[in-house]
């Protein structure tokens, strides 16, 4: 064992020496362990280990990922020239009838990418203010920091139980509470720890409050009513809150959770972060408050009697909706996230500090708001041509009663790796997925479930989702993937088995 006089890092092997151009540290043949530096980052990882097959595995889908997955803008107008390609196959129509019906149905999604884009902002906002920091830090204590995986536990706990609230809220609270545990448990693998904390976006999610389909086929007068796909809202107790779905949530979470804990490396194979250089993981802070002498402007703008005033209101109104119309039937993308606006702006207490709050989560919404008009635009294709149904009748043909809901996902969960966005692609999909469902006399509710945990699936094996997160935690992808390509694996069994027995319960 030995202590690299530049870094201050104790390495087990033969000390590294140099640092290449990409900021991996040379070594010598022979040596069996690496240090990486990363944006000041000094962490010791051991080679060597039967992990390294399945990180390599991992690091090799990653590196495809980066090559040949663009953008997501891009992803959108690639799927649009293929849909308009399929259009003039199947849809029954001239080239100038699908551009008519790709202009038909361009802004039909403006309410629904506005949805998605509050869930965003309002998970972000909630995440970064105050109390939540408070409390994250608190829990952060409670690990025993002699005992590693107790922090991955912790961990893997929180990032599912949050997703199943409210995803936004997990995928930025995870990351800082990440930094909160491991400054408390600098004995726990740091990787494995960040892994742990997308488990929300790949476990429980679209299972939970803010998934984007169950809560949209609650939400009155959407976009697949008003084309005529859906006749009327699936109440969440069909959805969410079906024992299935229940069921299904809570064996992930156990198996997910114990499969992280075991995977903890032993002490001398752990990838810890330099204690010194803890302080390079940054939180977000809200703005100081001014002080001496201010304008009557800058007075307002951090008086919390604001907050207050438009909080209780909100609040207010929300209680006034449940007492009218039952708690069922008032889980829905709208209230969900009035709801978490709310807690937000008083959480924040002060307007400057929310403002402040929304001005950097709004770095993380503007690729919805340019995307939803282009995927409402193939919404459109499948809409205003026969190419919905030529799809319906594609699923119908190589599926029956018993196998439709296994296939619709592995389906989904194929199409989520491509276009990783459960909102705008279920905008896509609904439109040949529910007409299918209905020819073969399967149940609606069941269906969209079965596409939400589909679309779950492949999250946690794409790195689309997880680059806000990263660049909290200062990692790449391709460190953290080996282990949820293990956790992919578990999942697939446990989930593929559950849709191949839904028909019977």
């Amino acid at each position: 064992m030995k202590v690299n006089a530049k870094t201050g890092v104790t390495v087990h092997g033969t000390e590294a020496i140099g640092c290449n151009r990409d900021g991996r540290d040379d070594y010598q043949p022979g040596m069996t362990s690496t240090i990486f530096h990363k944006g000041g980052l000094i962490m010791a990882q051991e080679k060597g280990s039967g992990f390294e097959v399945l990180k390599n595995w991992g690091d090799g889908l990653t590196r495809w990922s980066e090559k040949w997955i663009p953008d997501a803008l891009v992803i959108v107008w690639i799927l649009t020239i293929i849909a308009f390609v399929l259009a003039f196959i199947w849809g029954k129509t001239t080239p100038m009838g699908a551009v008519i019906a790709w202009g038909k149905g361009f802004w039909a999604l403006l309410e629904f990418g506005m949805q998605m884009c509050l869930i965003m902002l309002t998970g972000y906002i909630v995440a970064t203010s105050p109390p939540v920091k408070r409390i994250l830090d608190g829990l952060a204590s409670i690990p025993n920091a002699d005992q590693p995986w107790q922090a991955i536990m912790a961990m893997c706990l929180f990032s599912m139980l949050t997703a199943w609230l409210q995803w936004g809220l997990s995928l930025i609270g995870s990351a800082m509470f990440a930094l909160f545990l491991i400054r408390r448990n600098p004995k726990t693998d740091y990787r494995l720890l960040v892994a742990a904390a997308y488990l929300g976006l790949g476990c429980t999610w679209h299972a939970g409050l803010s998934g984007s389909a169950t809560l949209l086929v609650n939400t009155p007068n959407n976009f697949l009513i008003k084309g005529k796909i859906l006749d009327a809202t699936i109440p969440i107790s069909e959805t969410i809150f079906s024992p299935f779905n229940l069921i299904l949530t809570v064996i992930v979470i156990v198996v997910v959770t114990l499969l992280m804990c075991a995977m903890h490396p032993t002490p001398e194979k752990t990838y810890r972060v330099k204690p010194e250089l803890l302080d390079q993981l940054k939180l977000y802070e809200p703005p100081a408050r001014p002080t001496g002498a201010i304008s009557p402007s800058l007075w307002m703008n951090w008086w919390p009697g604001f907050n207050l005033l438009a909080a209780g209101l909100g609040l207010l109104w929300l209680g006034w909706d449940i007492s009218q119309r039952g708690m069922r039937d008032c889980i829905n993308l709208n209230n969900i996230n009035l709801f978490f606006l709310m807690l937000g702006i008083l959480f924040h207490w002060r307007p400057w500090s929310f403002l402040k709050a929304c001005e950097d989560a709004g770095r993380a919404v503007w690729g919805v708001i340019v995307q939803f008009p282009f995927y409402a635009g193939i919404f459109g294709l499948f809409k205003f041509t026969a190419l919905g149904d030529a799809l319906a009748g594609a699923f119908v043909a190589i599926s029956n009663p018993q196998t439709f809901y296994l296939v619709i996902y592995w389906y989904s969960g194929l199409e989520n790796y491509l276009v990783p966005s459960g909102g705008s692609k279920f905008a896509i999909t609904a439109p040949f997925i529910v007409p299918a469902a209905k020819t073969l006399g399967v149940s609606i509710p069941k269906t969209v479930l079965t596409y939400a945990w589909g679309d779950m699936m492949t999250d946690m094996i794409q790195p689309f989702w997880a680059i806000a997160m990263l660049a909290v935690a200062k990692l790449e992808f391709r460190e953290i993937m080996g282990w949820l390509m293990l956790v992919f694996f578990a999942f697939f069994v446990i989930t593929s088995a559950a849709f191949l027995i839904l028909p019977y319960v």
